[in-house]
Formats: C-alpha cells, sequence, structure tokens
C-alpha cells in the first residue's frame, strides 16, 4: 500500500484481493458488463466457462447475475459481513446466493491462484513506481487545488483501489473509493482527467 497525505487529508493506493478474485469470477463466468461501477474485462484475459449447467437447478446465469452483482456491490461499498468470508470448499457465507456458491466452489482455486499473481504484480509495479517518483503524482493534484483556492484541503480519505483491468480509466464510488486500471497513473494526462475533477470535489 502506497500513501500520501498533509494536514488533515490522506490518499491510499492499494489493489483488493477480494475483487480480484469477485473480477475473476465475473469474466469466467461470461458476466460482462455486471455490477456497478462496471469495471472492464481483466488482464490477462479470463478463458469464459459457460455456468448454465453449473448454475441450472439454482437459478441458472441470470440468479448467478444478480448474486454477482450484490457481491460486487458489499466489496466496492466496503461493507462488513460476508462479501470477504471466502471459506472453500462448501462456502457456508455464499448459502444465501446458491449460484454464486457454485462458481466460487468451480472455480476458486484458480481464482486465488489467478489474483495471487496479479497481487505480485502490483506489489512490484507499484515499488516501481515509487523508485521512479511516480507516486508523488496524486500530492500533486491536491496541492495544485490548494493553490488554486488559496486554502488548504479541507479533511478528507480517498482510497485508490487499483485493479488489473482492460481499459485505463477510473470510476469514482462516492463518498471516497476511485476504482481503476493499474495502468492508469503511467498515462499523466488520462490519470489527470479522471482523477483530478475527484480530487477538485473533495478539497
Amino acid at each position: 500500500m502506497h500513501h500520501t497525505g498533509g494536514p488533515g487529508w490522506r490518499i491510499t493506493a492499494d489493489t483488493s484481493g477480494h475483487m480480484l478474485v469477485a473480477l475473476y469470477l465475473r469474466d469466467v463466468a461470461g458476466l460482462s458488463g455486471a455490477g456497478s461501477p462496471a469495471v472492464s474485462p481483466v488482464v490477462p484475459t479470463v478463458r469464459t466457462a459457460d455456468p448454465g449447467q453449473l448454475t441450472a437447478n439454482v437459478g441458472g446465469p441470470s440468479a448467478l447475475r444478480d448474486q454477482w452483482e450484490q457481491w460486487w456491490e458489499d466489496l466496492v461499498r466496503d461493507r462488513p459481513g460476508n462479501a470477504t468470508k471466502l471459506t472453500p470448499p462448501s462456502f457456508p457465507a455464499f448459502a444465501g446466493s446458491p449460484a454464486l456458491q457454485r462458481l466460487l466452489q468451480a472455480h476458486f482455486g484458480a481464482a486465488m491462484s489467478w489474483s495471487r499473481a496479479r497481487m505480485a504484480e502490483y506489489s512490484k509495479m507499484a515499488e516501481e513506481r515509487e523508485a521512479k517518483g511516480k507516486s508523488g503524482l496524486v500530492r500533486e493534484l491536491v496541492q495544485d487545488r490548494e493553490m488554486e483556492l488559496g486554502r488548504a484541503a479541507r479533511s478528507f480519505e480517498l482510497k485508490l483501489i487499483e485493479l488489473p483491468l482492460g481499459e485505463p480509466r477510473a470510476w469514482f464510488v462516492e463518498p471516497d473509493r476511485i476504482l481503476m486500471s493499474q495502468t492508469l497513473m503511467d498515462d499523466e494526462t488520462t490519470f489527470r482527467s479522471y482523477v483530478q475533477p475527484i480530487v477538485e470535489l473533495v478539497v
């Protein structure tokens, strides 16, 4: 995790293992466009496995989509509860979402291997970014806004959750979270176009 801050404000940047598992499962089940925000597919691409037969007795793919979207919302909103209780092999916390429970049972091992590999990549990328001084970009945005306003920033906390997404963009989840492609910070112009308006809102 990287964090930057000043008097009364703090911005952290990290990835999320639970979101990585959720996104792997979304893509393996072919649930494109699911969830709010509907973030782009992950990279490297996950091979789709039709969930029709797997979920046939528990509502089928439409029930799976609804249950996955509820899970994703809980993760995005950081709601305490069952969203992060991934306990194989039966996943009892997901008993109320049987289609999703079956998807977890079928693909959890592969999802965990994939997400661990992505977390290792993220850790390496974050270290390289730190070494090159690229992580100071967020602080610059805050300082620019403070100069523009002629005052110090208000108290705020902003969490950047970086994920291996195919599209270089960001999604603001009010009041204090930004989901974004982990390559977005490498392109300063595009990064500013998404994150600057959010910083202006909170500062």
